[in-house]
């Protein structure tokens, strides 16, 4: 069967219980049509670009799936109709990614590379900063 990565972006106001929901719900419509949901990763509410529908912020969920088109296309429709989502976008790719997905690892990657802070603020250690007297001013 093909392989597909689908992106979809559910409504700001809804909580991540009942985005967690609409993922089991786009499961139970890919199964009966012959499909699988192989990873499902939440990348959590974030920003968006630009304003859609009146929404400035979007849950976003990652399905990679192993389906018929036939099963993508009615899981495409029932998500048209759906008000809780605002966009959607299915890529067909040759093989699914093993571990997390790039922007998992980005979001990985900037925790673990903060280092000390370069704007002057507090020090971790608390102590004096080194670059000013002993009154805190030069």
């Amino acid at each position: 069967m093909p392989l597909y990565e689908h992106v979809f972006l559910a409504r700001q106001d809804i909580s991540s219980n009942q985005v967690e929901e609409l993922v089991d719900q786009f499961k139970g419509v890919l199964s009966e049509l012959g499909g699988s949901v192989d990873k499902v990763e939440s990348w959590g509410l974030k920003s968006l670009q630009f304003r859609i529908k009146k929404n400035r912020k979007a849950h976003y969920t990652l399905l990679n799936v192993n389906a018929p088109a036939a099963a993508i296309h009615e899981l495409e429709r029932q998500q048209r109709i759906h008000e809780d989502v605002l966009r959607y976008m299915t890529v067909k790719v040759d093989e699914l990614e093993e571990g997390p997905s790039a922007m998992m690892r980005r979001d990985e990657r900037r925790d673990r590379d903060r280092g000390p802070r370069r704007d002057g603020g507090p020090r971790r250690d608390g102590g004096p900063r080194g670059d000013r007297g002993e009154g805190g001013r030069s």
